[in-house]
């Protein structure tokens, strides 16, 4: 396996901070992400680059494992579990070249039979399998897209993905596709893709979890008297109800007109209603009269 510099493909230096890796992997992953560069197959591999960096500089004990083996950091423990090994025969036969069933030879052979090589003078030693490397994505939606279930085709790898989004996906939520990561070292079992969603709210409306909060504005004359007013909710508009002499800040709940709860087919959050009262302005003299004689009243 050639020699990956992950550090250069995200353009910071070996000391770079947590928070300085994330930025630049964000950086990055928008532009270069496939869907802002179509058919640019440039762009789709150097998307792929910036994930698979990420996915190890971003994990402070892959990143220790990376700076220590290199492109074998996934194969740390097998390295260090080796040493081990070699350092105990050692302490066992004392240094006279030779250690027990295994040469000196033989040890170089040991570990290159772990990652891949052929068996050493003692004969042909089994290769062991690995687990292929996790992949991290992160799935750039809004809110709106999130609302219902829906499914979007990824590219990973030059091969494509259909997944299925639930509705009521969470901001910086991560879901696992098994099976749609690295390749296997030696026959070993694929790892998996990683899809963090970042979630971009443009809605007038704020989301807590499954529920929904929103402010609608009421005139001074509907909060005093009552009446009836349409209200937005997600999916539409609803017909409300206005108690006479509402109060600024007065809330109401709309049960089921929140968000979708995730994988619960059919059940939603409530919506939570804050009325702010606008008080009017540029007043005729009329109306002024009809204030004054009311403000005498009270």
């Amino acid at each position: 396996m050639a020699y990956i510099d992950y550090y250069k493909i995200l353009g910071v230096s070996k000391t770079a901070s947590d928070k300085d890796i994330k930025k630049a992997y964000r950086k990055l992953a928008r532009k270069h992400h496939p869907d802002l560069n179509p058919n640019d197959k440039a762009a789709e591999q150097k998307f792929k680059e910036i994930n698979e960096a990420n996915e190890v500089l971003s994990h402070p004990e892959n990143r220790k494992k990376y700076d220590e083996y290199g492109e074998n950091w996934q194969h740390a423990e097998e390295y260090e579990k080796a040493k081990q090994q070699q350092k105990q025969y050692s302490q066992q036969q004392g240094s006279q070249g030779s250690y027990g069933d295994y040469s000196e030879s033989d040890f170089s052979d040991f570990f290159s039979s772990m990652f891949g090589g052929a068996g050493g003078a003692k004969g042909q030693r089994r290769q062991s399998q690995f687990r292929g490397q996790d992949f991290n994505a992160q799935l750039q939606l809004s809110l709106k897209d999130v609302y219902s279930t829906h499914k979007r085709t990824l590219t990973v790898n030059n091969k494509n993905i259909r997944i299925t989004i639930p509705a009521g996906v969470e901001n910086g939520q991560v879901i696992k596709i098994k099976g749609h990561g690295g390749k296997g070292v030696n026959g070993g079992p694929n790892g998996d893709l990683l899809i963090e969603f970042l979630i971009h709210n443009d809605t007038n409306f704020k989301r807590d979890g499954n529920n929904l909060y929103a402010t609608v504005d009421l005139d001074l004359y509907k909060a005093l008297l009552g009446g009836e007013i349409m209200v937005d909710t997600f999916d539409g508009k609803v017909k409300l109800t206005v108690k006479p002499e509402t109060q600024n800040g007065t809330k109401v709940k709309l049960k089921g007109k929140g968000f979708p709860k995730y994988k619960k087919e059919g059940q939603f959050g409530d919506l939570y209603i804050t009325y702010v009262i606008k008080t009017p302005t540029k007043l005729t003299p009329k109306e002024k009269e009809l204030f004054t004689e009311l403000s005498k009243l009270r």
